[in-house]
Formats: structure tokens, sequence, C-alpha cells
């Protein structure tokens, strides 16, 4: 059977050639029909910046969730057993040998922790809490051993070594071999009342934990000195535990009471400690999606209004394209290829844009610092000292979905328009 001229338009496939060839037709702007390109390009630029945004804004939020969380861990330990207020551990050395023997618990580390005033010879004052820790344990702990910027610790140790944050030591002008004067309220009781404890200790090592309130208000005592210092002799205040597996610590939490007998202490796991952190930064992150969503949202909008004038612009090519016999269902394929091409193509370019973002924010954020002169991230506010991102493809598969799906259902209704043009209509109206 021969093939009539007009029959040569319709297509078996979904998107058979005939629909792409229209389609790309229609997407390439001829003399005359500019406007209507350019409106296409704008929405194309919109989802391609809304997606980019919300890519950068979930990676930033995942960002200080996984720093902080992990910055906290790394600073305190997975679970805490604590002191009450003005009460001490004694026995810890068998309490801690009873803790390390129990499956799961990688290491115990005893110690000394109290307030103190933190004064120099130059007039810096500031409260900040004082930590005795043990040479060893001290170097165990990856967070400050592994970013010492002055000094060392090998010369933690002695009665009048400390180890200080950076920031504390830029506050204070502090270097290795700065005095550092530490004062306790809790000092020797004599007839007239209570005499505040003072004592100068030595700055021995500098270090950058990557926390700021850590760098700035925590400071390291050898563990007898703070014994001393705090006059809790052979006792402590505070063991803190690592685990090998943190995300399953509740499975050790029974052990661990256990073991601890009939001990009035706090037993605190680091979800409980740092709950309210994360539960506020998940918050945060679920809102600003749904808000930054807004602009995918208006961008598909305008795929929209750019659909609609295509399709009143081609009024008599579709009635051409009917009467030469392509069906409603060409013509429906069509204005869904011309809009999801907007639509998919601002998705991939604005994913790309978001992920590049993402992997160089550091450097861009020094960029901007350099050409404003003013300060992106203020560390003081958001505890980190830098400005964290990680880039987590589970939420860059959700603004993708997102950037597709509202995309695509906008393109629906003006294709549906188009497919609906009577070409009796449409011609007698040219």
């Amino acid at each position: 059977m021969s093939t009539s001229p007009a029959c040569w338009p319709v297509s078996a496939e979904m998107f058979g050639p005939f629909e792409r060839a229209v389609a790309g037709r229609y997407l390439r702007a001829r003399k005359g029909e500019r406007f209507v390109s350019i409106i296409a390009i704008f929405s194309l630029v919109g989802i391609a910046l809304g997606v980019a945004t919300l890519i950068v804004v979930t990676s930033v939020m995942s960002g200080f969730q996984t720093e902080l969380v992990s910055r906290a861990l790394g600073a305190n330990g997975h679970v805490s057993i604590e002191a009450y207020a003005g009460q001490k551990i004694e026995g810890y050395e068998a309490l801690a040998a009873k803790l390390r023997a129990i499956p799961g618990v990688t290491s115990v580390l005893p110690l000394a922790d109290g307030q103190a005033l933190l004064t120099t010879e130059q007039g810096g004052i500031r409260g900040g809490l004082v930590r005795g820790i043990t040479q060893a344990d001290l170097k165990s702990q990856a967070i400050v051993a592994d970013h010492i910027i002055e000094g060392t610790l090998d010369a933690f140790s002695g009665d009048d070594a400390i180890a200080v944050g950076v920031g504390l030591a830029a506050s204070f002008r502090l270097t290795t071999g700065s005095l550092l004067t530490l004062t306790s309220p809790k000092g020797a009781a004599t007839a007239f009342g209570s005499v505040p404890r003072i004592r100068a200790y030595k700055v021995v090592a500098v270090f950058d934990a990557g926390l700021n309130d850590y760098n700035n208000s925590v400071v390291f005592l050898p563990l007898p000195m703070a014994q001393i210092y705090f006059q809790i002799p052979n006792a402590i205040t505070a063991l803190q535990l690592r685990v090998a597996d943190p995300e399953h610590v509740e499975r050790l939490v029974p052990a661990i009471r256990e073991a601890l007998g009939n001990r009035q202490v706090l037993l605190r796991d680091w979800r409980h400690t740092n709950d309210q952190i994360i539960g506020v930064l998940r918050v945060q992150k679920d809102t600003m999606f749904i808000v930054l969503g807004m602009i995918v949202l208006v961008a598909a909008f305008n795929v929209i209004s750019s659909l609609i004038m295509l399709v009143k612009d081609k009024r008599a090519g579709i009635a051409v394209l009917r009467t030469l016999g392509a069906s409603s269902g060409a013509i429906l394929r069509i204005f869904l290829m011309c809009g999801a091409f907007v639509g998919v193509s601002g998705t991939v370019i604005g994913t790309v844009i978001g992920i590049v973002f993402c992997r160089n924010i550091v450097a861009i954020q020094h960029i901007v610092e350099q050409i404003s002169g003013g300060q992106v991230f203020d560390s003081s506010v958001f505890m980190l000292t830098r400005l964290p991102s990680t880039v987590d493809w589970g939420d860059v598969a959700r603004v993708v979905a997102l950037g597709l799906i509202l995309s695509l259902l906008a393109t629906l209704y003006p294709s549906w328009r188009a497919a609906r043009t009577d070409p009796v209509e449409a011609l007698r109206g040219e």
C-alpha cells in the first residue's frame, strides 16, 4: 500500500522523529520570533538558578550538621559519664578498666574538668573550661593532636604546662612560652573565707580544633596538675567513651550502666548532648528547601508563560500540521518536548552549577571577601572556623526531582491547549 503525503507525520512512537523535528524547529528562534525564544531562555535560566541555589543551600546546611557533629564527637566522645556538680568520681582507674572491657568500647578517657578565669599579664581576661587530661590521651585526640599550629604536645607534661586554642591565643596574644593565669573560685578555706586559687602556667602548644567555642574557651592541663589545681586528688570529674559504632551507641548503654553500678553520675550519649543543635539544623534545612523551592516554582510558571506564547505564535503552523494528518496527540507531544527541553536543560545546568559551587565554596568565599572587603562567614556566630559544605547526593536527587517534576507539570496545560487547537478556526483567523 502506498503512503500518501497526508499520512507521513504520524508516528507510532511516543516521541517519534516527526515530533522531535518539529519541536526542534519551534525551539530555534527565527526572525520575528526572538521574543518567545528570549522568554524561554529566561525560563531556563530561572530553573537553573533555582536548582543551583537549592543544591548550594542544602549542601551548606548538611555541611553544618556533619561538621558540628563530627567535631563535637571528636572533642567530647560518643558517651560521657559526668559527676554531678560539686562531686567527683573516685576509683576511676578500676572503673575505666571495666568500661574498656565492654565489647564495642574502643577507648576511655578520664578527665578533670572545671571552670576558671583565664587572665594574662597584658590584661586579657575571659572565663573558660580547664580540662585535665593525660599526655597520651591528648595525643589520641585527633581534633587537637593533628592540628597543632605552634609548639608540641611532647612538652605537655610537668607541673606548669598548658595547651590553648588558636582563638584564645590570638585574643590574648599568646605564643609558646607565654604565661596564662588560671583563677578558680574554689580555693583554700581560711579564717577570712574561701581564697581563690591562682596559678600561672606556660603555654606549650596552640591547637586549632575547627570549633570556634573550643578554640576560644577550652584549655588543657596535664591530669595530675588539674587534680591538684581543682583539689580532687586521685579523682576525676568525667569519663569520655568512644565506641566502634556511634550510630547504635544505645546498644552499649545497659552494659555501661552495669559497669557503673550504684555510682551517682550523669550518663549521656552524643545524640542527647547534641540533639538541640541537630534538631535546629534539620528544621532549618527542611524550611530552606521549601522556601527556596518556590524559586523553581516561579521559574516553572515562566515555562507556562513561554509555552502559551509559543502556542499562540504557532497557531497557524499547528493548523497546517493538523490538516496534513498530525493527530492531536502528536501536537501534544511536540509542545511537551518543547517545555521538557527547557525544564530538563535548566535542571541539568543548575545541578552542575550547584555542585561546582559547593566543591569550591571556600575559594569563592575568599574571592567575595576580597572583592567586597566584608566578611561572608563569621566564625564567632556560626561556631565553625570555616564555611562547611557537604554534597549530600540524596538531597541533590530531591532537588533534581523537584526541578524536573515542576517543569514537566508546567508543560501540560499549554500542550493540552495546543492539542485542542481547531485548524479551521486557526486558519480562519490568519
